[in-house]
């Protein structure tokens, strides 16, 4: 307990599914709380359960696809809690479109690319200055094992989610001097309902991670001290499914 005591801490997506199961874990551990969405009512609901604890949380809503959005939400948060020491670019666009490679246009892709790697890109540079300052700052930037794996159908978000990838090698790189590590996630999670029609899973372990026992733990471990010698990762809470698709 109290891993983030002190720290400060940018979560996208964070009211609902691993974006939420993060955000109340690092609340849990100490840090001070912003959640960025675009839905006032979700951002609400987390902020009074983290509230309700005894921790802190502030929410901002926030479409990352707005790069004004993105300056705003940030000069908010430092406005309110006094800087940034972590960043987690979580949030996506479930209702981007998706198309087989042989169908793909640039209109499909931009979609992806706008809420992925730009969005991220863009928070980033935003969160830098105070990252620096932070003197030990993280980020943490969600993938996916799709691109890995190259899920059929699903080009334009393999696409972009290998991009972030790239991005997250990139800035590990040419942030490490600032004492910014920036590290990648690539989860498989169970973040539908409990009614949703889907496949049996078929990693090694026989299931679909949880957010709140299976994801958010990894996040925080990276967002950590623990995790200080680490940086331009891709880490894979996922059951073991990469054992598969390297077979």
């Amino acid at each position: 307990m109290n891993r983030l005591t002190g720290k400060v801490a940018v979560v996208t997506g964070g009211s609902r599914g691993i974006g939420r199961a993060t955000t109340k874990l690092f609340a849990a551990e100490g840090a001070k709380v912003a959640i960025l969405s675009r839905t006032p009512a979700s951002i609400d609901a987390v902020v009074s359960e983290i509230g309700a604890a005894g921790d802190t949380a502030i929410g901002v809503v926030c479409d990352i696809s707005d790069a004004d959005q993105i300056k705003d939400a940030i000069d908010k948060v430092v406005a309110a809690l006094g800087g940034i020491d972590i960043l987690v670019n979580n949030a996506f666009d479930p209702s981007a479109p998706n198309s087989s490679i042989l169908g793909l246009s640039v209109e499909q892709l931009q979609r992806n690319f706008e809420m992925g790697p730009i969005a991220y890109l863009r928070l980033m540079q935003a969160a830098y200055p105070y990252l620096k300052v932070s003197g030990e700052g993280r980020i943490i930037n969600f993938g996916s094992m799709a691109g890995v794996m190259g899920l059929p159908g699903y080009g334009p978000y393999n696409m972009a989610k290998e991009a972030v990838r790239a991005l997250t090698r990139t800035a590990a790189r040419e942030w490490a001097a600032d004492k910014i590590t920036v590290n990648n996630l690539l989860p498989l999670a169970q973040t539908w309902g409990e009614d949703a029609k889907v496949p049996a899973p078929t990693n090694p372990l026989s299931r679909y991670g949880t957010p709140e026992d299976d994801i958010a733990p990894v996040v925080l471990f990276l967002a950590s001290k623990d995790a200080q010698y680490m940086t331009g990762y891709s880490l894979t809470p996922d059951g073991g499914s990469l054992i598969d698709s390297a077979r």
